[in-house]
């Protein structure tokens, strides 16, 4: 069993920048591609990136050159460094591990980008 823990969410202005992470508790958490999704008001959750065990990383088109996945297997920790922040980021961000039959979420941490 996986229990994720996202934090860092809030509300910044647009162009600023906020850095997301996910603390997972358990064991084996190197072998789990870990993802992010986001949800806005109204509107379906949506893929926004992954990074898998070998690190290789994936971003949705809207995000792309803006946000940054990363990880460190040494505090079970995944991350979604974001740059540039547009209105339109307004919205939850939920964190995701995955592995084969296992796929755990959190809560999801509140992003607002507003003037």
């Amino acid at each position: 069993q996986v229990q994720l823990v996202e934090s860092g969410g809030g509300l910044v202005q647009p162009g600023g920048s906020l850095r997301l992470s996910c603390a997972a508790s358990g064991s084996f958490f190197s072998i789990y591609t870990m993802r992010w999704y986001r949800q806005a008001p109204g509107k379906q959750r949506e893929f926004v990136a992954l990074i898998d065990s070998g690190r290789n990383t994936n971003y949705a088109e809207p995000v792309k050159g803006r946000f940054t996945i990363s990880r460190d297997n040494t505090k079970n920790t995944a991350y979604l460094q974001m740059n540039s922040l547009k209105p339109e980021d307004t919205a939850v961000y939920y964190c995701n591990a995955y592995w084969v039959n296992d796929d755990y979420w959190g809560q999801g941490t509140q992003v607002t980008v507003s003037s």
